[in-house]
């Protein structure tokens, strides 16, 4: 086996390059499936301003759209950010990197992702009950699902997963 072929974290016997090609490509399937999420309803965000029902939105109804527009936008950035940092860092062998720092911004996205949702929900589910009472517990009810689902299984599951240190001495 070469030197710089070990079995990381996947139980792979791969190179560092080849892991960090297969965890980008891993990474730009995840991103996919995000990016049109967050295109859609970032696109439908945009289009709510030009609506002649806008301007009868109260004042803090009008500040929450700009809040979720301008988070819409945040999470849109930080999804492509991955691309644009691949594209200008192609080349110079720092792919583990790339793939690191693409990861955090995809985190990054994510959460800015899961803001701008709950945002939204507040503002449609505000505007159609004209109800402060429990509007806002149905959208903490949802944003703690989103977490859970987000954040937190995959948490779990990743350090149910982790081997003890005395199961395999190449895991430390």
């Amino acid at each position: 086996m070469e030197g710089n072929t070990q079995s990381g974290d996947s139980g792979r016997d791969e190179s560092l390059q080849e892991r960090a090609d297969r965890k980008w490509n891993d990474l730009l399937q995840e991103i996919r499936v995000a990016q049109t999420g967050v295109q859609i309803l970032f696109g439908f965000l945009l289009t709510v301003v030009f609506q002649p029902t806008y301007r009868q939105l109260s004042d803090s109804d009008q500040t929450l759209y700009m809040v979720t527009i301008v988070l819409g936008a945040m999470a849109t950035g930080a999804l492509v950010a991955p691309v644009s940092l691949h594209r200008i860092v192609s080349g110079r062998q720092i792919k583990p990197r790339t793939v690191a720092w693409a990861s955090r911004l995809t985190m990054l996205g994510l959460f800015l992702l899961l803001v701008t949702m709950a945002s939204s929900l507040l503002l449609v589910l505000r505007t159609a009950t004209h109800d402060d009472s429990y509007v806002p517990w149905i959208v903490a009810g949802v944003a703690a699902l989103y977490i859970l689902w987000w954040f937190v299984v995959p948490t779990v599951t990743r350090i149910r997963s982790e081997p003890c240190a005395s199961d395999d001495d190449t895991h430390r």
